[in-house]
């Protein structure tokens, strides 16, 4: 029996929706050599990550493994799957391979880091290999709402594995390649040990519908609309874009697109070759001069982001363009969940200027990219794995793929983030629980989740924060009174005095009855300081600030 495993560690995806990175490994027991399936992102919320622009997963498992690492393998263009690529490949420097569209979002992610748009290579769908170690790797076409998504055939000494990446069966997806049944049962045929499948819509009970179905529908709703039409969708959904350009010129309207994002996604496609029929568009500064009623935007911002098209819409003129009474705007998307206060404020918003806000709550205007439960029943009946790991979704929906795959008699395993399997037995079993966490990139420094940064700008937008400045001469004697300064604090308290004056009166009681071993010592002066402003705040104002205290020394 031989020594050697194979090995599946999630280190993130797998009990959240984003930020994507799975790991597989074969040989000896902990000296296995690797691949990386994705590097993706997440992304912040004011709420639980204020200030930080993107979250990716902590790789630091990896990259004390570096040496034993063959590649990165990019599934798709999603940010959720290659966002993070240009951040952390230098901690990895390894290659990175993806089909041609993906592989030039990764290229400019790299380029945007200082990173070399080298180490990217480009390679060819099944039947075409890349060996990478004890690894061969193809990339299987499947439909997603995004151009050239693929599934990984992960070839090994142990047997198949197919990591589905994210999937929807769209005969019809009329931009990238259709679902092609025959050619993934040709691909399960030799047998496949793992099926590692995407489990994002697990509780949707209803067949996924197809991109096509939407067009007519969406042709109709922007014929109708008296004024100007304005259309938001995940700018990467090339297909979903190019479906709101065509209404808009069967409408007899011109089209702009807004937000950098939507013209970059839309150029990478030409450029690519994935697009080859996209509708003539009017660049924004000529959008002024055509009447609005003639007039369509498709832009960036379905999630609410605050820097999207959309947002600076809803806050007033954008680029010369401003929404008002009889103008339209859809939304042909899906909200992701923690996205929805963001963008009910942009509705909100846009319903206060007198603008006609249509959502997608009837199913005219968006289908979901993802595979549905009957979908995920029909890939596991083609594929017939021995085993199923559930990936991409909340440990809820993992969970429920599990028993869905024994439905079909197909044991599944639920494996969280962090939870290392082998795959090599009759059953695959957890062998280990590596400690998985998230890197923030704040500004333009990468943090660590427990560095304490995110969450001390927690307590004091909670709390606020007092600084305190106290000058001590060569006798260890205070100069003069301390002093306050308040941030994000009510100006008077309960006293109905000022709470910067009250906070300075009790410091200086503090100070006039303190022993000489407090005085003398910078670091009990300091705590004390600090307990005797949040005593007083708290009988004050009801809450106990951040405080920072600076001593200052005259020497003799």
């Amino acid at each position: 029996m031989s020594a050697d495993r194979l090995i599946y560690l999630p280190l993130g995806g797998a009990g959240e929706i984003g930020m994507n990175c799975y790991v597989y490994g074969y040989g000896p027991a902990g000296d296995e050599r690797l691949i990386v399936v994705d590097l993706g992102v997440t992304f912040p919320d004011m709420d639980t990550t204020p200030g930080v622009d993107l979250i990716l997963p902590d790789i630091a498992w990896l990259a004390e493994r570096r040496d034993r690492i063959e590649a990165i393998f990019v599934t798709h263009a999603h940010e959720d799957h290659v966002g993070a690529v240009g951040h952390l490949w230098r901690r990895l420097r390894v290659p990175v391979f993806a089909r041609p569209f993906t592989a030039e979002i990764a290229r400019r992610k790299m380029e945007e880091q200082d990173q070399p748009d080298d180490a990217v290579t480009t390679v060819e769908p099944w039947p075409h290999q890349v060996q990478a170690g004890p690894f061969k790797v193809a990339f299987l076409p499947m439909s997603h709402s995004i151009p050239e998504s693929s599934a990984l055939v992960i070839d090994t000494p142990a047997g198949r594995v197919i990591h589905t990446g994210d999937f929807k069966l769209d005969p019809t997806p009329l931009v990238g390649e259709p679902f092609d049944p025959e050619l993934w049962a040709e691909v399960a045929r030799p047998g496949v040990r793992a099926l590692i499948c995407d489990s994002t819509n697990v509780f949707t009970d209803h067949p996924g519908r197809s991109e096509a179905v939407l067009g007519p529908e969406v042709e109709k709703f922007v014929a109708s609309q008296p004024g100007m039409v304005v259309a938001t969708t995940f700018a990467s959904n090339i297909a979903r874009v190019r479906t709101l350009a065509l209404a808009g010129m069967a409408a007899g309207r011109s089209v702009v697109l807004l937000g950098r994002a939507m013209r970059r996604m839309v150029q990478t496609a030409v450029e690519t070759g994935v697009l080859t029929d996209f509708p003539h568009t009017v660049p924004v500064e000529d959008a002024g001069l055509i009447p609005r009623e003639s007039l369509m935007l498709i832009v960036t911002g379905s999630q609410g982001e605050r820097r999207a098209a959309s947002a600076q819409l809803a806050r007033g003129k954008y680029l010369g363009l401003e929404l008002g009474e009889g103008d339209t705007f859809l939304f042909s998307s899906k909200t992701i969940p923690g996205n929805e206060k963001a963008v009910i404020g942009i509705m909100n918003a846009f319903s206060e200027k007198g603008v006609e806000v249509v959502d997608d709550r009837g199913g005219l205007y968006h289908v979901s990219g993802h595979a549905n439960r009957p979908d995920l029943k029909l890939i596991h009946g083609i594929v017939r794995p021995h085993f199923l790991v559930p990936m991409h979704g909340e440990h809820r929906h993992l969970r429920a793929h599990v028993r869905l795959a024994a439905e079909s008699g197909i044991s599944g395993v639920l494996a969280p983030n962090g939870t290392m399997l082998d795959l090599s037995g009759d059953l695959a079993q957890v062998v280990e629980h590596v400690e998985t966490g998230r890197t923030y990139v704040d500004g333009s420094v990468l943090i660590g989740a427990f560095d304490g940064v995110v969450r001390e700008r927690i307590r004091m937008a909670l709390n606020g924060h007092v600084m305190v400045t106290l000058i001590m001469d060569e006798e260890d004697e205070p100069v003069g009174d301390p002093w306050c300064e308040t941030m994000g604090l009510p100006e008077t308290g309960s006293s109905r005095t000022p709470l910067v004056d009250v906070l300075e009166h009790d410091l200086d009681q503090f100070l006039r009855r303190a022993d000489d071993d407090v005085l003398v010592d910078d670091e009990k002066l300091s705590e004390a300081l600090r307990r005797t402003v949040r005593n007083t705040a708290q009988s004050e104002i009801g809450r106990k600030p951040e405080v920072t205290v600076v001593v200052s020394r005259l020497s003799a």
